[in-house]
């Protein structure tokens, strides 16, 4: 074979490669499924919709936030730590002093039934508190350590029935010692109603009607006055018509004293100087 045909023949070799390569690139371009098309032309369709969420409102940031949020709420709960509350508004603040306030002046009044020979010894029955503005705080009957001998009831308006299933004395006690605790006690002859409790409350902290003299002096000329006098000549109102009711009397006493309170501590103040420079 001369060296022209050679040529000739490695001519017509590659001429036949390279249609035989684009045949097969050809074919494999047909060859691709619907299948395969759907997808592609979905994840396409899909992908604009995303960078219109991160470009457009800084969703993903948003959506990243509120889970760290939420797992840092859990944390605290689980840590047993709760947010924060709110501060208390300026309202809510002097509605606290208010009542705070109501409830540091106390008024007490106790009924007594009798025991011992002819019913002569004074015993607990009833105990009543209630705040400055006459909110009852307790009202509670007692059931006596000792035989009733005389209830009284003309006078103390307790019967039989009202203190069969009382509470028993030392836990209304108790619960006597623990309200009035650094509180300021009003009351009419309050040493009566101590006694008959076993308690003690401190002298600096008795605002007692029965021994204010300005109201000694205005109703019975310096002697002791009654509360039902005290309770007329104060506040214009008549009370004790008929069986006595601890929590009225409490009432009447914390009314007297709210009257003429300003003066009263005045004239405590001036005392106490007057101790002081001797």
């Amino acid at each position: 074979m001369s060296s022209s045909e050679q040529r000739q023949k490695q001519f017509d070799l590659h001429r036949n490669k390279a249609n035989t390569t684009r045949t097969s690139n050809n074919s494999g371009e047909k060859n691709v499924s619907p299948k395969s098309c759907k997808l592609q032309t979905s994840l396409e369709m899909q992908q604009p919709n995303v960078h219109r969420r991160a470009a457009g409102s800084n969703w993903l940031a948003a959506t990243a936030s509120g889970s760290e949020n939420k797992v840092q709420v859990a944390k605290a709960t689980e840590e047993g730590s709760a947010p924060e509350s709110e501060p208390l508004t300026k309202s809510a603040r002097t509605r606290q002093r208010k009542m705070a306030q109501r409830n540091r002046y106390l008024s007490m009044d106790c009924e007594m039934v009798g025991v011992g020979h002819n019913g002569q010894e004074d015993m607990l029955a009833r105990v009543s508190i209630v705040n400055s503005v006459g909110h009852v705080l307790m009202d509670k009957y007692v059931k006596p350590r000792q035989t009733v001998t005389d209830y009284r009831t003309s006078v103390s308006g307790i019967r039989p029935h009202d203190i069969e299933n009382a509470e028993d004395f030392a836990t209304v006690q108790d619960e006597v010692v623990k309200l009035l605790h650094g509180k300021i006690l009003v009351g009419h002859a309050l040493r009566h109603d101590l006694a008959v409790l076993n308690i003690k409350h401190p002298f600096e902290h008795i605002r007692d009607t029965s021994r204010y003299k300005p109201l000694c002096k205005l109703v019975s000329n310096g002697h002791t006055p009654s509360l039902k006098r005290l309770t007329m000549a104060v506040l214009g109102q008549e009370i004790q018509t008929g069986e006595h009711n601890s929590v009225e009397d409490a009432r009447s006493a914390m009314g007297i004293y709210n009257r003429i309170a300003a003066d009263w501590e005045k004239h405590l103040e001036k005392k106490q100087l007057q101790q002081q420079r001797f």
